[in-house]
């Protein structure tokens, strides 16, 4: 099972007895706003026991067009990487 925007926002609910729905909502929200902006202006997110997600940027490279075998140029991107915290890891090995 994939866990949803909406998943979160109930268990916030759920596990904070003094929060409404409402304000679960927008705490969730927020949240994710504030991950989304430290990211897209290219800074690393550190969140202790969890993980860093970096921001890396790729440079333009040959690339091919797999149905017509055309060579291409493709684009320099931005592309982001998690590497999970050692915490983490063991939680999911066992």
């Amino acid at each position: 099972m994939t866990l949803t925007k909406a998943n979160l926002v109930q268990e916030v609910y759920q596990q904070h007895p003094g929060l409404t729905k409402a304000q679960a909502t927008d705490s969730v929200e927020t949240f994710i706003t504030l991950v989304k902006d430290s990211l897209i202006s290219g800074e690393d997110l550190l969140l202790s026991g969890f993980g860093k997600f970096n921001v890396k940027d790729k440079r333009p490279r040959r690339g091919r067009n797999p149905q017509t075998g055309d060579e291409l140029i493709l684009d320099a991107r931005r592309v982001i990487t998690f590497k999970p915290s050692g915490i983490l890891r063991n939680k999911i090995n066992g």
